[in-house]
C-alpha cells in the first residue's frame, strides 16, 4: 500500500507538539512558554506548529480537551448520587493532579485578562460538556433540575472554586454532601 509520505510524520509532529506544551507548562509555566520553545521541545519547526495553531493558548487548550475528555468521562453508576460523586471526584483529580487539568487552570487564569483566550475556553466548554453528560443521565430522576448551564454551574461550581481559591480541594465527604443537597433540591 502506497501512502503519502507526509501524513504519518505530520500526525506524529502534531502529537509531539501537544505533548511538548504539557511538559513545558509544568516546567516553566504559561507565561514563559513560547511557540518557538514549544517547537524546539517537540523537535519540529515553527511553521509546523503554525500549520495547526495560531497561539500557544490554542495548543494548550487542544491538549487539555483531548486529555480532559478521557479523564472526565465517567461510566454510569447504579444510582444518581454515585454517578455525580464519581464525576466530581474525577473533576477534582483532573484539576489538581492531571497535566491537562493544570493546563486548563492556566488557561482559565489567562482568560481573565485575555478576551481571545476567554473565547477559546468558552467555545471548547470542556467542563460543561463533561458535566452535561452526567447530568443528562441524572435528569430523569431530578425533575426540578434547571437548564443545563445552571445545573452545570451548580454541580461543578463548588469544586472549581475550592481548587482555584483554597489550598486543598473538597474532601470526599463534602462532595457527597454537595451531591445529596443538589439531588434533594432537584427532586
Amino acid at each position: 500500500m502506497n501512502r503519502s509520505p507526509g501524513r504519518p510524520r505530520s500526525e506524529e509532529a502534531r502529537r509531539a507538539v501537544l505533548n511538548a506544551v504539557d511538559d513545558l507548562l509544568v516546567e516553566i509555566g504559561y507565561g514563559a512558554m513560547t511557540i518557538k520553545g514549544i517547537a524546539e521541545r517537540a523537535g519540529v519547526g515553527r511553521q509546523t506548529v503554525y500549520r495547526w495553531w495560531s497561539t500557544k493558548a490554542e495548543i494548550l487548550l487542544e491538549a487539555s480537551v483531548i486529555d480532559g475528555r478521557q479523564e472526565l468521562g465517567t461510566p454510569p453508576r447504579s444510582d444518581p448520587a454515585s454517578d455525580l460523586v464519581a464525576y466530581l471526584t474525577a473533576l477534582t483529580a483532573f484539576l489538581t493532579t492531571s497535566p491537562a487539568g493544570l493546563s486548563y487552570r492556566a488557561l482559565i487564569g489567562e482568560a481573565q485578562h485575555d478576551p481571545a483566550v476567554l473565547g477559546l475556553v468558552r467555545q471548547a466548554d470542556l467542563l460543561g460538556a463533561s458535566a452535561g453528560d452526567v447530568l443528562e443521565r441524572v435528569r430523569p430522576v431530578a425533575p426540578e433540575m434547571p437548564d443545563a448551564a445552571l445545573a452545570t454551574a451548580q454541580l461543578i461550581g463548588p469544586v472549581v472554586s475550592a481548587v482555584l481559591t483554597s489550598p486543598s480541594p473538597l474532601p470526599p465527604k463534602a462532595l457527597r454532601l454537595h451531591v445529596t443537597t443538589l439531588l434533594k433540591a432537584w427532586r
